[in-house]
């Protein structure tokens, strides 16, 4: 009788071996999983070292003004001593320091005509246009006055051709007035609008004729404001020509030079 044998299978593989292999493959790949997920530790940026903080440098103590220097300075202006001035404020002294009537320093060493004190608080940075109490300042009253070396230094250290004074007229105005031909010539060269009129409705060429005389200065003037740029028949507030108001004045040399211009 023959013996009946169970059939083998074609796919079945040794226990043993599968067994061995399993273990390698799960190793294998969890080697490989764990490769993929860390970076390379020379990938990872190497940061720049920060440079030191600077040391903030002190600042220097502030001058602690001497309590003498402003009245030292208001007698230095009294007297016109221009050392005394500059000592003064090299201690602390207040260039804008308001005194009687509103005035700075330099408003009162104009007023006084004091060149050398003027000269040294200008230099040192004082305003020339700070007006005082009734809007007068350094550069509206050398003007008006007739101190050229004043005015002068007002010009180069930022005058405003365009200030005013109580009566609304520019420096030009009581120039024509007074009869300052150097003032005249100065502001014009400067740039001042010759044609300005004031509150009272007069023009620097209508002050001259109405409020100056037909001496040789006005007539000076007159003729620098005519070739400045001033309008011969601008008419003044009761509608009178520069013209009109020499006849009427009798002024007859500036209306010779008004009509020469064009006046009518």
């Amino acid at each position: 009788m023959a013996r009946i044998f169970p059939a083998r299978s074609h796919t079945a593989r040794p226990l043993g071996r599968t067994r061995l292999v399993l273990p390698a493959l799960l190793v294998a790949g969890v080697t490989l999983l764990a490769g993929c997920a860390a970076e390379p530790e020379s990938r990872q940026p190497t940061a720049s070292p920060k440079p030191p903080a600077a040391t903030p440098t002190p600042k220097p103590e502030p001058v602690q003004p001497d309590p003498q220097a402003n009245a030292d300075l208001a007698a230095a202006v009294a007297a016109d001593d221009g050392d005394g001035v500059r000592s003064a404020i090299e201690r602390g002294a207040d260039l804008e320091l308001r005194g009687e009537a509103g005035r700075t320093p330099l408003v009162a060493a104009t007023k006084a005509n004091a060149v050398a004190a003027a000269t040294a608080l200008i230099e040192a940075g004082a305003d020339v246009n700070a007006k005082d109490d009734i809007e007068d300042s350094a550069y509206l009253y050398a003007g008006a006055e007739g101190y050229n070396e004043i005015l002068r230094l007002t010009l180069a250290h930022g005058a405003d051709l365009k200030s005013t004074n109580r009566f609304g007229g520019t420096a030009l105005i009581p120039a024509g007035e007074h009869g300052h031909v150097e003032v005249t010539r100065m502001l014009l060269a400067a740039g001042i609008d010759p044609n300005h009129v004031n509150n009272l409705g007069w023009t620097a060429l209508q002050e001259a004729v109405l409020l100056g005389t037909d001496g040789p200065d006005h007539q000076e003037t007159v003729r620098l404001l005519l070739a400045g740029g001033a309008d011969p028949n601008l008419r003044d507030g009761q509608g009178n020509t520069p013209l009109a108001n020499a006849q009427a004045r009798g002024s007859w040399a500036l209306a010779e030079l008004i009509q020469a211009a064009g006046g009518v």
